[in-house]
């Protein structure tokens, strides 16, 4: 019964201060406001404006109807917004796959600042292990996805250099054998290794040690590795915090104690991505930058 433009009207006149300021803002008539008011109350059957003195005033009604009124405008203006940028190729929602070596308060730097700017497009993140990379952009699954391998048919840009460290919880009995480690030393003792999250079960740095636990999530894993339930090698900026606390110690190994892994940012549609993607990218990628310059 109320139009748009009737709430407009409403707005405008408690904001500016009266029905002749509202029509300057607006830039129509000051008959023409009087005319909006008057037919919203009569559709509605209520006063929202009450004289008091030479001034009008909001009713108690006339009050929420105001904090409503103001909420419908915002989401109108959200609403045109919207429908301008998605007119103009922005994506309505934009899936990502992350590596879970990627360190994921980057990534979320990176969606938090692309969500600022672009409110109404959804995003949704989903933590990849192995070939369930590969798998995102193989089934479509991904628009963006950070990987340590660029499938056949695919091009990527690399993105930041994880080196992994060969670690156990300080008490760990690999720590007591008093010399330089070996491979038959490793394989002596359960290695905690993480899940393929993807369909063909690959294995990731594993020795094919007598004694294994394998887990779901990296998170998961460094967890027990502080509880001393094995090794594994871990990006050292994931174990940060528990290589400075202690709970964590560096192996010594005779070699292998540390090895690099290149994450890549791959696109799904390439250069034909959309204009929401490639600035989600880009964010992406100035944290990096930001990061490496510091």
């Amino acid at each position: 019964m109320v139009t748009l433009e009737q709430w407009q009207c409403l707005v405008a006149i408690v904001e500016s201060g009266g029905y002749a300021a509202a029509a300057e803002v607006l830039n129509k008539s000051q008959s023409s406001i009087s005319y909006a008011i008057q037919k919203m109350e009569a559709s509605l059957g209520l006063r929202a404006f009450k004289i008091a003195g030479r001034k009008a005033v909001l009713t108690p009604v006339g009050q929420t109807l105001y904090r409503r009124a103001k909420v419908l405008l915002e989401e109108a203006q959200q609403m045109e917004s919207m429908a301008l940028k998605f007119s103009a190729g922005m994506e309505a929602e934009i899936k990502i796959a992350m590596d879970t070596l990627f360190p994921e308060w980057l990534l979320l730097e990176a969606v938090q600042a692309f969500m600022t700017e672009n409110p109404m497009t959804r995003v949704e993140l989903r933590e990849t292990v192995l070939s369930g990379s590969d798998e995102a952009l193989l089934k479509k699954e991904a628009d963006i996805v950070i990987s340590g391998r660029i499938p056949p048919g695919f091009l990527g840009d690399p993105l930041m250099q994880v080196t992994f460290r060969a670690v156990a919880a300080p008490d760990h009995p690999l720590h007591q054998v008093g010399r330089t480690l070996d491979y038959q030393d490793l394989r002596l003792h359960r290695q905690l290794v993480v899940k393929d999250s993807g369909s063909r079960g690959t294995d990731a740095g594993w020795l094919g040690a007598q004694q294994r636990l394998t887990l779901s999530h990296i998170n998961t894993s460094v967890r027990c590795a502080v509880l001393g339930l094995g090794y594994a090698w871990y990006p050292v900026l994931k174990i940060q915090n528990e290589l400075e606390q202690g709970v964590l110690k560096p192996l010594s190994l005779v070699s292998g104690g540390e090895r690099s892994v290149e994450l890549y940012l791959i696109y799904r549609d390439g250069h034909y991505a959309g204009p929401g993607t490639q600035q989600l990218g880009q964010l992406i990628k100035d944290k990096i930058t930001k990061i490496t310059v510091e």
